[in-house]
């Protein structure tokens, strides 16, 4: 089998100017072809995740064997001189391509990806409703949650729902509604540090004392300011505190562990097991969340996953793109036994974006059960992704 044309659909959404996944199809000349997706759908990235998957594909996509995954993650890694360096867009692009041969293999042998990972470990998958800063709606362009009461509504939509844990940042949007209205990286003051206090007890409240709140901050925050908001939040039993400080200094990340009993997560901008190894030397994270679009596909996620294991931590796929980053998820979270539960944002939540493939991939009474369709499980809606066809390699 040889893989014969890659597909790159731009999804420049109309519904939303600051969501634009970057999925792939990968054609064989037996028919089969194989999904991924590079995982640059918010910020900045997405636009060069085009041209790296461009670039990668004419080197080394077209006329290999989808079968030998493993050599050509390799090739990639190490024969584009610049991709050893990794970085979000290069490493974006591997992924994408690597979670497509994934899809071809499953589809080949007529099993899930799942099977060929090793098999399920997990029956049932635990979902986490995220982001309800965003607010928790199938509705697109909402006003956030800025009131205390706005946090515990939406807290108890998703519960209502069947969730029992729920993720939020109370930082994002100040006591006025204006987005990364404060300056995060100096010491906050008290009249902001109570709003922060107020909406996340105001979920707290609302919640009570069984349902599972997490606490995210996007990596906003100075290491003093990240320990000054672990110890004012203790008290209210928090699943996790995710991204308390940036990526780039594990040492800062190590010195907020060490100075709270909150569990610490991280990893969305961590790459490939050279980018996680300091991590867990340094035992600076409890629970890892490598984005499978960006940590180098279902091959390097697996490894990375199975190292983290070596050092007793836990893993959950951080998910912020296409369904096609939800099924890559699913697939890999069932085979490991060290998963913990599974994100599920806001955004998988609006029409749109679940029309771009033909299954519908929502959890049923907060949990994911997963079918036993072959590769990863789901199938592009061509009708909707014409329109967002912007490259295509031979």
């Amino acid at each position: 089998m040889k893989m014969t044309k890659v597909e790159i659909f731009h999804v420049r959404a109309t519904w939303s100017p600051n969501w634009n996944p970057v999925i792939i199809r990968v054609h064989t000349d037996e028919g089969l072809s194989g999904l991924g997706e590079v995982g640059l759908a918010i910020g900045v990235g997405h636009s060069a995740g085009v041209g790296m998957v461009k670039d990668l594909a004419k080197k080394f996509v077209i006329g290999a064997d989808p079968m030998k995954s493993e050599g050509l993650w390799e090739s990639m890694f190490r024969g584009g001189f610049w991709t050893l360096g990794g970085g979000a867009a290069v490493c974006g692009g591997m992924s994408a391509i690597d979670e497509a041969l994934w899809d071809i293999r499953g589809k080949a042998l007529g099993v899930p990806a799942h099977v060929i990972l090793g098999g399920k470990t997990n029956e049932k998958l635990r979902a986490y409703a995220s982001q309800l800063q965003f607010r928790w709606t199938e509705e697109v362009n909402q006003k956030p949650a800025v009131k205390p009461e706005d946090y515990a509504e939406e807290a108890l939509k998703a519960v209502s729902q069947g969730y029992t844990a729920v993720k939020v940042d109370p930082l994002q949007y100040d006591e006025a509604g204006r987005w990364e209205g404060w300056d995060l990286r100096k010491v906050i003051s008290a009249d902001k540090l109570k709003v922060i206090y107020d909406r996340m007890k105001a979920i707290r409240d609302a919640v009570g004392p069984d349902v599972d709140i997490l606490l995210e901050v996007h990596g906003y925050l100075s290491t003093t300011t990240a320990i000054q908001i672990a110890r004012m939040l203790e008290g209210m039993n928090l699943f996790f505190y995710e991204e308390p400080v940036p990526p780039l200094d594990v040492e800062a990340m190590v010195k907020v562990s060490q100075n709270t009993r909150i569990p610490i997560a991280a990893g969305e901008r961590i790459y490939t097991r050279w980018g996680y190894r300091e991590y867990f030397e340094k035992h600076a994270l409890d629970i890892i969340q490598p984005d499978l679009g960006l940590a180098g596909g279902l091959s390097e996620g697996k490894k990375i996953c199975d190292f983290a294991n070596v050092y007793d931590i836990f893993v959950q796929c951080h998910v912020c793109g296409s369904p096609v980053a939800t099924a890559c998820a699913l697939q890999l979270e069932a085979a490991i036994p060290n998963f913990i539960i599974h994100e599920h944002l806001t955004w998988a939540l609006k029409k749109d974006l679940r029309n771009l493939v033909k299954q519908d991939l929502q959890p049923k009474n907060g949990y994911f059960h997963l079918s036993d369709a072959p590769g990863l499980g789901i199938e592009l809606n061509d009708d909707v992704m014409a329109q967002y066809l912007a490259e295509e390699v031979k």
